[in-house]
């Protein structure tokens, strides 16, 4: 089944509803905003996420895997709980654009972490981890295979 949702970047977008995932709580800032399409780039280590009810609400979204091959946390039990997690989980990461894309910023202190099986999502806010919410992009350890594959 597919819904038609309003954006501002790109008008009007026919989304698959299993690209749709419901945030109980929102995210931080952004509470009242349940319901987002997480959408892919073509070719890309990124996807978006825009919001279904607000045109103008977007974030750009990366696997942080893919930039940072060591990147770990915990996932409280109360959180997995929450999300119905039993084993199969994705994680993406909000990034920050810089003038370029060596300049910009992906936060690892709070990934998205999102149950594939029921399409139930939380950003969760990690405590004692050396993360920060901008980490650049250029200095993470996978990063320059990656933007060589982009120019290519």
């Amino acid at each position: 089944m597919t819904m038609i949702i309003e954006t501002s970047s790109w008008g009007k977008m026919e989304v698959q509803e299993d690209h749709i995932v419901q945030f109980h709580r929102g995210i931080p800032g952004f509470e009242e905003e349940t319901a987002f399409a997480i959408l892919p780039y073509e070719n890309s280590p990124f996807h978006m996420m825009q919001s279904v009810q607000e045109p103008g609400l977007s974030f750009l979204l990366a696997d942080p895997f893919l930039f940072e091959p060591q990147y770990e946390f915990e996932l409280p039990q109360h959180e997995a709980a929450e999300l119905q997690i039993d084993e199969e989980v994705n994680v993406l990461c909000i990034v920050t654009i810089g003038e370029s894309l060596s300049d910009s910023s992906i936060n690892l202190l709070a990934p998205i972490v999102i149950n594939p099986i029921n399409r139930q999502g939380k950003q969760i806010v990690l405590h004692d981890t050396a993360y920060v919410t901008r980490h650049k992009l250029s200095e993470l350890s996978a990063a320059e295979q990656l933007f060589a594959k982009e120019g290519e």
